[in-house]
């Protein structure tokens, strides 16, 4: 049942044009929650950025986007878990490079990062992984 929800979720989502601050690869995992039925654990970043500039600048701000989708995670109580299951959230990317972290949904099998042209998938190590519990 989850693989099918979020198949609905990442076929109504890419009818959304990508947008900074509204529509990226971090907002899109607040969105798959909302989805889900949680209240909007990002709404208090949306629109805050308005291009790339901006999004860099606020992931330093918060010092990553481990840290900045922790926060925001913890705001609908989400945990933080060791593997990921259909429908878990998470960062894939560099390790020492907050600029090369993405935010994916977990498929069961790869990570769907969302981009401009829709949902890539990908094979990755997570850096961190959240889901409801």
């Amino acid at each position: 049942m989850a693989g099918v929800e979020l198949d609905r979720f990442c076929a109504a989502h890419i009818l959304r044009p990508w947008r900074d601050g509204h529509v990226d690869c971090l907002l899109t995992l607040a969105d798959w929650f909302v989805w889900r039925g949680f209240p909007d654990a990002a709404a208090h970043l949306r629109g805050t950025y308005d291009n790339e500039a901006g999004y860099r600048a606020l992931i330093d701000q918060t010092g990553g986007a481990v840290a900045m989708v922790a926060g925001c995670a913890a705001r609908i109580g989400l945990v933080r878990i060791e593997a990921p299951r259909i429908g878990s959230i998470g960062i894939i990317g560099s390790t020492t490079n907050a600029h090369r972290q993405f935010g994916g949904i977990y498929d069961g099998s790869r990570w769907n990062i969302r981009a401009d042209e829709g949902f890539l998938p990908m094979i990755a190590r997570p850096l961190a992984i959240w889901d409801a519990e």
